[in-house]
């Protein structure tokens, strides 16, 4: 039976919390990530559990927004799905080595062919923490250039059908909520980027900030 607590709401926060792993086996073995078997021991009293979920490199998204307060948002095929979505720049970490921060930049240079001089963390998400261990790092972009056109990027496959397109915050914002946005990261961005514009981007966390919930880079 739960049990309801009274939390003061500024001190409410996810924690680790260690749990004896029995037995790990991985039953599909893929090009980008594996589905992996675990028998966890969930309580002292013995209690074993068996979960299967993707085991996800980890992400990064960039919110760029510019001086008139609009949004660079991107548009690309999304084969599960079926459809064209309208996205944020993001990618996978899955270069060895690479800080999360320079993951970011590489791939709004690969995306959007732009750099940027100020970044700051807008927020740390699990997209499906019940199925997948991806962790995707939201970063919020600003001072904006554009890279001539002999350093782009080539891209190539759904890449190759990018358009970029600069929106402003309000009506991308009015679009998630009226149901017209559907990728979790631009959904999750755009209200992150709106909470912390009415706060004047004061409480934003430092861009080098470890991304600590990531299981591979909690101790960078």
């Amino acid at each position: 039976m739960s049990k309801d607590h009274s939390v003061q709401s500024q001190q409410i926060s996810d924690e680790f919390s260690e749990r004896t792993l029995v037995a790990r086996e991985t039953v599909y073995e893929g090009r980008i990530w594996n589905v992996l078997h675990d028998s966890v021991e969930l309580s002292d009293e013995g209690v074993i559990i068996e979960r299967d979920y993707i085991a996800h490199p980890g992400a990064v998204t960039v919110l760029v927004i510019d001086d008139d307060e609009r949004v660079l948002m991107i548009n690309q095929y999304r084969h599960p799905v079926g459809m064209r979505l309208w996205e944020l720049p993001a990618g996978l970490l899955d270069v060895a080595g690479e800080p999360p921060l320079e993951a970011a930049k590489r791939e709004l240079w690969e995306e959007a062919d732009r750099t940027a001089q100020h970044w700051s963390i807008l927020t740390d998400v699990f997209l499906s923490p019940g199925s997948s261990s991806e962790a995707v790092r939201i970063y919020l972009a600003r001072g904006v250039a554009l890279v001539p056109e002999d350093r782009r990027h080539t891209r190539t496959e759904e890449e190759a059908e990018l358009i970029t397109e600069w929106v402003p915050l309000d009506e991308a914002v009015a679009q998630v909520l009226a149901g017209k946005i559907h990728n979790p990261t631009a959904v999750i961005g755009l209200l992150a980027a709106n909470a912390a514009r009415a706060a004047g981007y004061a409480t934003l966390r430092h861009a080098d900030e470890p991304f600590t919930v990531h299981p591979g880079l909690r101790h960078q």
